[in-house]
C-alpha cells in the first residue's frame, strides 16, 4: 500500500523548494507545459505561489494530494472489458451505453421500444459500467498528472500512465477507437451520435498526458500511441454515420462535437481539422444564440439551466483550446449581440438574484461549471467582478481543489 505524504512533509518539501537555485528557477519558469485546455502558464503561476508558501494554493495543494493518495491507496484501474454486457459487435472492446433519459414504454408488455422522458434519469442506465468507469479515467488522470506536477513525485505520473494506457492502449483491455454503441435506445437502435458527448470530457485525459510526458512510465512511444488513438477516433467522428449524426446536432450536442474535434485534432496534430472544425464552431454559436444572449435550444429542456451553463461551458472551453491554434474567439461576433460574453451576461442577473429563473428546472441547480466560467471571464474579459461573483455565488466550489490550482 502506497502511503500518503505527511502534510508536514509537504510544508518541508515548499520550503526547500523556495530556497532553489535561481539558475533551476528560471529554468522551470522558462518550460511550463504545453496544456491544450488547461492554461500551463497559470500552472506555472500557480506552482510558484506553492513555493511562496501561499495560503490558498497550499491548502489547494493539500486536497488535491488527499485525493490522489486515496486513488494510489486504492488502486483501481478501469477498462472496457469490466462490463458484463457483450455489444452488438461481439467485441468488448467496444464502448457502450443506453440513452440515459429513456424508459420502457408501460404500454408494451415488453417495453420496447422505449420512450423518453427528458430529464429523467433511468437508473438502468448506470447497468453498463463504460461511461461511469470512462468518468474516473477522466478524473483520477488528470488529480494524479496535477499531483506529479506540483510535487514531482513518480509514484503520481506511474499510476496515471496506469490508468491511460490500460483503457486506451494495452491490447487486452483498450477501447476500440469508435462509439458505435452509445446511449443505444432498446427497440429502436444498438447506438447514435448523442452518445458521443459521453467522451467531452476526454481533453482531460489529454492534458494529464502531456503533463506526465517522459516521466519513467509514459515514454515518447506511448505519448505517440495515444495520440494515434485519438487520431483514430477523430477519424471515426469525422467519417462514420453516427459521427455525422452528431456534427448535425443543434443545440450542446453540437457545441461538444465541435469541441472534441478540436481537441483530439489539437493534440493529434491535424491542424487543418482544427482550423476547419473552429470555422464550424462559429456557426454554431451564431444559430443557437439570439441577439439577447440567450439559448433557446437549451431553455426548451427540462433541465434548463444546467443545459444552459453547460453549453456556455462548452463555449469557454472551445474558446481556450484555439488559443492553441493562435485563434482569438472571445470577442467574436457574427451578428449583433451573438458572442459568448453576452451569453454570460444573460445569466449573470439570475446569479445576482436580480431575477428569478423562470425556466423549466426540475433538478437542483448546481453551480460547477458556472464557476469555471465566471473565473475565466474575469481573465479573458480583464473584469474582477466575474470573479467576485464566482466567489459569492458558492464559495465551497470557488476553492475546490482543481480550480483553485488550474486557475
Amino acid at each position: 500500500m502506497v502511503k500518503p505524504i505527511k502534510y508536514i512533509s509537504l510544508l518541508f518539501v515548499l520550503s526547500f523548494v523556495s530556497c532553489v537555485s535561481a539558475q533551476i528557477k528560471t529554468e522551470v519558469a522558462s518550460s511550463f507545459p504545453k496544456t491544450l485546455a488547461i492554461d500551463g502558464k497559470h500552472l506555472q503561476k500557480n506552482y510558484d505561489l506553492i513555493v511562496a508558501n501561499d495560503a490558498d494554493k497550499v491548502r489547494a495543494l493539500k486536497s488535491l494530494l488527499k485525493k490522489a493518495d486515496k486513488i494510489l491507496e486504492e488502486a483501481n484501474v478501469y477498462s472496457v472489458m469490466d462490463k458484463k454486457q457483450m455489444p452488438p459487435s461481439g467485441d468488448k472492446h467496444d464502448y457502450m451505453s443506453t440513452g440515459p433519459y429513456w424508459w420502457p414504454d408501460p404500454t408494451k408488455p415488453d417495453g420496447l421500444p422505449y420512450i423518453k422522458k427528458d430529464g429523467l434519469r433511468n437508473p438502468t442506465y448506470y447497468d453498463i459500467t463504460d461511461s461511469q468507469e470512462l468518468d474516473k479515467v477522466e478524473d483520477a488522470s488528470l488529480t494524479l498528472a496535477l499531483a506529479y506536477y506540483f510535487t514531482h513525485e513518480n509514484k503520481y505520473a506511474n499510476f496515471a500512465s496506469k490508468l491511460i494506457k490500460t483503457w486506451f492502449l494495452d491490447a487486452e483491455t483498450r477501447q476500440n477507437p469508435n462509439l458505435n454503441f452509445g446511449q443505444g435506445i432498446p427497440g429502436l437502435n444498438t447506438g447514435r451520435g448523442t452518445g458521443i458527448i459521453e467522451t467531452r470530457d476526454a481533453y482531460r485525459v489529454l492534458d494529464a498526458a502531456i503533463l506526465i510526458k517522459e516521466t519513467p512510465n509514459w515514454n515518447k512511444e506511448e505519448h505517440e500511441a495515444l495520440k494515434k488513438w485519438f487520431s483514430d477516433y477523430l477519424t471515426w467522428m469525422l467519417e462514420s454515420p453516427i459521427g455525422k449524426d452528431e456534427a448535425d446536432s443543434k443545440n450542446n450536442h453540437g457545441t461538444f462535437y465541435s469541441e472534441q474535434i478540436i481537441a483530439f485534432s489539437l493534440f493529434s496534430e491535424r491542424p487543418e481539422v482544427t482550423l476547419k472544425e473552429i470555422e464550424i464552431f462559429k456557426n454554431r454559436m451564431e444559430s443557437q444564440l439570439k441577439s439577447d444572449g440567450s439559448q433557446p435550444f437549451e431553455l426548451a429542456r427540462t433541465k434548463s439551466w444546467g443545459y444552459v451553463n453547460m453549453n456556455l461551458f462548452g463555449y469557454f472551453l472551445i474558446a481556450k483550446l484555439a488559443e492553441n491554434a493562435n485563434i482569438q474567439l472571445w470577442n467574436q461576433q457574427i451578428s449583433e449581440g451573438k458572442n459568448m460574453r453576452n451569453a454570460l451576461d444573460w445569466i449573470v442577473p439570475y446569479l445576482k438574484n436580480e431575477k428569478q429563473w423562470e425556466y423549466e428546472q426540475i433538478q437542483k441547480i448546481s453551480y460547477g461549471e458556472t464557476i469555471k466560467i465566471l473565473k475565466l471571464a474575469a481573465i479573458k474579459y480583464s473584469n474582477p467582478e466575474y470573479e467576485a461573483l464566482a466567489k459569492k455565488i458558492d464559495l465551497k466550489t470557488y476553492q475546490s481543489d482543481i480550480i483553485e490550482l488550474t486557475y
